[in-house]
């Protein structure tokens, strides 16, 4: 058989082997050749049913298709994740794209409050971008749900990429597909063939689309980054990290010794400090409960899966235990938790906090300086 690949995640596709990635039907294989729209079994069942099946890709293999940007020269097209940045930064990709072009597209836009100023976002992108060794040579807001902003991103492409080719990079659930299929559309009116879902890792091979001057757009699969929230959770409460329409923040006065738990996902310890108004960005359906620091810890073993969900009383003996970082903080930061969200706290240095966030063991908590 010639080597076909599936349009949707771009791996190879095979018949023989049910469990292995790439497997496609006899049946299924001859109806997409007619029509012209070949999927692996996979990717047909993400696409039709919302089913998501387990592929075994290391991430050496992520790693080895990235090292091929390295050995290319090509326009470097880093997608990230507004609402998740720490959580969508792929660690090391400065080494990897070896003096190459980066263009920051950082994706979601419309996820942040209307208010939010774009410049300030882009400046804000920029200099955390810097701190992870990063130069990029541009930076541009985008939403690819919304088709947000999609010809000021093809126009900074065709801009930049001076004749070469695009390698579009990003770690899993930015939206990576999702955006190349929105590119695909502006440029040639076609319907999404990219399979896009809200499950790490929908991207299988790199898949090549083709410009007109004969230099290819390639999207490559997301590169698994371990420490989202996303590795977790169940399929049915991935909405709670992955916000579909702008956040509404809250804001809730504090004492010190009081405690916001985030669902069962995680949990805000303000410890000391003058009393202050906290803000905390997260999905809109996520329950935020707040009690006393005193006894939480017993609080969370008694409630988590019944007043604290997610996880619900089916997953909640499974769920990792959640684990403490504490910090002390003298400015706005916000305090995240990566692939969930944040809580913004005003310290100064006349009022200087400290405070505690707690995550499932394996997810990052960490400060940075307030993004709005």
């Amino acid at each position: 058989m010639e080597e076909l690949f599936c349009i949707g995640c771009g791996i190879k596709i095979q018949t023989e082997n049910k469990e292995e990635a790439g497997f496609t039907p006899n049946a299924a294989l001859k109806k997409g050749l007619e029509t012209g729209e070949l999927y692996c079994q996979r990717c047909f069942r993400l696409r039709h049913y919302n089913e998501i099946t387990d592929v075994h890709l290391t991430d050496d293999d992520f790693l080895k298709l990235l090292h091929e940007v390295g050995d290319s020269d090509a326009l470097v097209v880093n997608v990230v994740d507004i609402f998740d940045f720490n959580g969508s930064v792929i660690p090391g990709l400065s080494r990897f794209v070896s003096g190459n072009d980066v263009l920051l597209v950082g994706n979601k836009k419309d996820i942040l409050p209307k208010s939010t100023k774009d410049s300030k976002v882009s400046q804000w992108l920029l200099e955390r971008a810097h701190e992870e060794g990063l130069r990029p040579v541009d930076v541009v807001l985008t939403s690819a749900q919304n088709k947000y902003a999609i010809k000021d991103l093809i126009d900074a492409i065709n801009k930049l990429r001076k004749g070469r080719d695009v390698y579009v990079v990003g770690v899993t659930n930015v939206g990576k597909s999702t955006l190349i299929n929105a590119i695909i559309q502006e440029i040639t009116g076609d319907k999404n063939v990219i399979t896009t879902s809200r499950f790490p890792g929908t991207t299988l091979d790199k898949i090549e689309i083709p410009l007109d001057d004969g230099t290819f757009i390639f999207d490559t699969p997301g590169i698994i980054h371990r420490h989202q929230m996303a590795h977790y959770l169940k399929a049915k409460d991935l909405k709670y990290i992955s916000p579909k329409k702008e956040i509404k923040p809250k804001t809730y006065q504090l004492n010190p010794e009081q405690t916001l738990f985030l669902g069962g996902l995680g949990r805000f310890d303000f410890i000391s400090g003058d009393r202050q108004g906290v803000t905390a960005y997260f999905d809109n359906n996520l329950t935020i409960h707040r009690t006393k620091l005193e006894g939480a810890s017993d609080f969370y073993k008694k409630h988590k899966g019944t007043l604290l969900t997610p996880p619900d009383q089916e997953d909640a003996e499974t769920f990792p235990d959640l684990v403490s970082y504490e910090f002390t903080i003298d400015s706005k930061m916000d305090l995240v938790f990566s692939g969930l969200g944040w809580i913004r706290v005003n310290g100064s240095k006349e009022n200087v906090l400290k405070i505690a966030g707690w995550a499932p063991k394996g997810v990052a908590v960490l400060v940075r300086k307030a993004i709005i």
